[in-house]
């Protein structure tokens, strides 16, 4: 199945509308391409309702707040909402300062996202605002906050997927296990921002939500493991993985996947 949506990706090449951070602009459209997306970065509140009706699939990232671009955010989340568009909102940084957790809040609220996708700490403070976040890491392991994402993903309806040494998608009582991905990732601005992207590209493809979103995690972990194997530091880190997007086949795909789905009798270890 991931096989299949990355051809269906390089096939169509959907166009993904980002209105993302100044910080991750350029790697996120790079990891796009790689796949074989189509990214376009547009904030402006003169085009951007125009823009999400063009595109397959919506990112949402606060990376960089300005009081414009929340008002962008929100034309272009509600065109995507009205026109079944899916929306990738992330929000970087929620916890950190009441502004950023203000905005994400009302987001949710106004553009009704497909998915959510944060590190632990970025959904918990979704649930409980008196948590905050060590600027835009994480201060939990997203095992601590399965209870947050299902809570989060009820109330609003949508998949929470939660990145960091373990991946998990969730959506109500479906829960997706990822353990792929490198400990190299971390010295890396951008890729939890690119991890949003790259579901995104997924999502314009693929009709379960649930399942664009572990698809998108698998790839970006499963070549975060390949490109570490090749690089000496982050630098290197960043060309090799950009590589493995764009050259990687079935066979590596399947034969270093570490994904497991689990039934709701099964969640014990995650809710104890």
């Amino acid at each position: 199945m991931i096989w299949q949506d990355i051809l269906k990706i390089r096939a169509t090449s959907p166009l993904i509308h980002n209105i993302t951070n100044y910080v991750v602009m350029n790697t996120t459209a790079n990891a796009l391409l790689a796949i074989g997306a189509s990214p376009v970065m547009a904030h402006a509140i003169e085009e951007v309702e125009e823009m999400a009706g063009l595109a397959q699939a919506l990112v949402i990232n606060i990376g960089t707040l300005s009081s414009p671009w929340i008002e962008a955010m929100l034309n272009a989340g509600k065109e995507a909402h009205r026109r079944k568009i899916p929306i990738v909102l992330d929000p970087v940084g929620c916890g950190a300062t009441q502004f950023r957790t203000r905005t994400v809040q009302k987001l949710i609220d106004e553009i009704h996202p497909t998915v959510i996708r944060g590190n632990a700490s970025e959904i918990k403070s979704l649930i409980d605002s008196g948590q905050g976040t060590k600027g835009v890491d994480s201060m939990h392991h997203p095992d601590e906050v399965f209870n947050d994402a299902r809570s989060l993903s009820l109330s609003v309806d949508c998949v929470v997927s939660i990145s960091g040494p373990v991946d998990l998608i969730v959506q109500g009582d479906e829960v997706v296990r990822i353990e792929n991905g490198h400990p190299m990732m971390t010295k890396v601005t951008g890729m939890g921002c690119t991890s949003s992207a790259i579901t995104a590209a997924f999502l314009a493809i693929n009709n379960s939500p649930i399942q664009a979103a572990a698809h998108a995690m698998a790839v970006m972990g499963i070549a975060g493991e390949f490109a570490a194997r090749q690089s000496i530091g982050p630098g290197s880190f960043q060309v090799n993985f950009l590589d493995f997007l764009y050259c990687m086949n079935e066979a590596e795909i399947m034969q270093n996947l570490k994904m497991r789905c689990m039934s709701p009798d099964k969640l014990n270890f995650l809710q104890s």
